[in-house]
């Protein structure tokens, strides 16, 4: 455990290097993990769903409608349509910040991490459009800001990714302003 100062303070920085970044070729798509026909957005969709989701199908595979609250904007949601599941860290910005040197199996884990709750998230599409491969000195949500920065840092640190020196200043800034926040960071 440590608290969100600390922790984004102890982030190492780096400049940030995107050259030969291909999302498709080394990222992947969205797995099914766990082989139950469910790919890592239909199981975001189900496990943040606050009602018990309906599926497009009998089988259970692709969820069609559920109740998610988006914690962009904390609207609610009730067709799976509406919303697209969020990168916490954008896999460009994961790039960028160390994973080009990664195998291509550990690109695909970060794609599809299920590990930590703060990695992946339902979010309002259009909030999620404009956020793109923006990092927290660029782009922040109109609510949940310290709920963002500490799980910016969370996904940052679980897996040892760098962050430029324009990143961490804005994360010590809008970290500062937070309430003291405990985080727990299991390293992938």
């Amino acid at each position: 455990m440590t608290n969100l100062r600390a922790a984004v303070r102890a982030l190492p920085v780096a400049a940030e290097n995107n050259a030969g970044y291909d999302r498709n070729r080394y990222f992947g798509q969205w797995n099914d993990q766990n082989r139950d026909c469910q790919n890592t957005r239909a199981e975001v969709l189900v496990s943040e769903s606050r009602v018990a989701p309906k599926y497009t199908t009998s089988r259970q595979c692709t969820v069609a409608n559920g109740k998610w609250v988006t914690t962009f904007d904390n609207r609610t949601h009730t067709s799976a349509s509406t919303v697209q599941i969020d990168h916490m860290v954008p896999v460009h910005e994961a790039w960028g910040s160390g994973a080009r040197a990664w195998t291509q199996a550990r690109r695909v884990a970060f794609y599809n991490d299920l590990g930590y709750a703060g990695s992946l998230s339902a979010q309002t599409s259009r909030l999620n459009s404009s956020k793109q491969a923006s990092g927290p000195e660029q782009w922040l949500p109109p609510a949940n800001v310290c709920l963002y920065i500490a799980q910016w840092a969370t996904v940052k640190a679980r897996w040892r990714l760098t962050v430029d020196k324009a990143e961490k200043a804005a994360l010590i800034r809008h970290a500062d302003k937070c309430a003291p926040m405990r985080l727990s960071i299991t390293r992938a």
